[in-house]
């Protein structure tokens, strides 16, 4: 009986800890989200009880996923992503720097791929005049995409082109020299518009990058305090950054 007190007095108190974070995971027992489940595992106290049983199950739930879903679902890698990193620790919850390792790691192997394959692996959908930036979905108000021209001329570079910015990027990648006067800097576009990042330096320094839909780019600038400016989807977004290490920025992301 004591036993069965403390644990309930356990459990009150975690979820009392989570719901002063903004976080209400008193009903997480009844769950049947991975994405909640998973939340959960990240956020809770590393001795809450439930974790013993949330823990399998989760994992369970995510091995299931794999084996009925569509071979063309995307969210597979994610779940074998996180189902390895369940084997290996509490949670799937990284740190900064393990973050960024990941990040890093992946901006290799793409741009090493596409130095072998002498040309962008970047597949996107051309911007046109046509293509419409709904700024107001319920007065269903439209502005014509006026970057439609510079995007395209953005992202069809030539092979040589290509070829001298990938080389930049990957010596960026694997410099670690804190004293370096250059850093890059990755841009997720999570919108369903291809957009051009602006980066306005001090003086005439001044850097764009174009970042189809759903898609992401890399570019290397120097260090130093920069305005971020872009139209995603119409929506004007504006942002002042010190970049004084290697950042990722997203866009677009609801």
């Amino acid at each position: 009986m004591k036993k069965v007190l403390l644990l309930l007095g356990c459990m009150l108190f975690f979820t009392v800890s989570a719901q002063k974070k903004g976080k209400d995971y008193s009903d997480i027992l009844k769950s049947k989200n991975i994405y909640e489940i998973n939340a959960f595992l990240r956020d809770a106290h590393p001795d809450d009880p439930r974790r013993s049983v949330l823990k399998p199950r989760v994992m369970e739930m995510m091995k299931e996923y794999i084996k009925n879903a569509h071979p063309a679902d995307q969210k597979v890698k994610d779940m074998q992503e996180m189902l390895a990193m369940l084997r290996r620790r509490p949670s799937t919850k990284i740190t900064f720097d393990e973050m960024n390792a990941i990040i890093k790691q992946k901006q290799i192997a793409k741009y090493k791929a596409e130095l072998a394959a002498k040309q962008s692996t970047t597949v996107y959908t051309p911007s046109t005049a046509q293509n419409t930036y709904v700024v107001n979905a319920s007065a269903n108000a439209t502005i014509p995409n006026t970057e439609a021209e510079e995007f395209n001329m953005l992202m069809a570079v030539s092979p040589v082109e290509h070829k001298n910015r990938t080389v930049k990027i990957l010596n960026s990648l694997f410099d670690n020299d804190p004293n370096a006067k250059e850093c890059i800097v990755l841009i997720q576009n999570k919108s369903d518009c291809n957009i051009i990042v602006r980066m306005e330096g001090v003086g005439t320094t001044k850097y764009r990058l174009a970042v189809p839909a759903q898609g992401e780019g890399s570019i290397v600038i120097s260090k130093g305090q920069y305005l971020f400016t872009s139209l995603v989807c119409g929506a004007q977004y504006a942002s002042q950054k010190t970049i004084e290490r290697p950042i990722m920025v997203a866009l677009g992301g609801q």
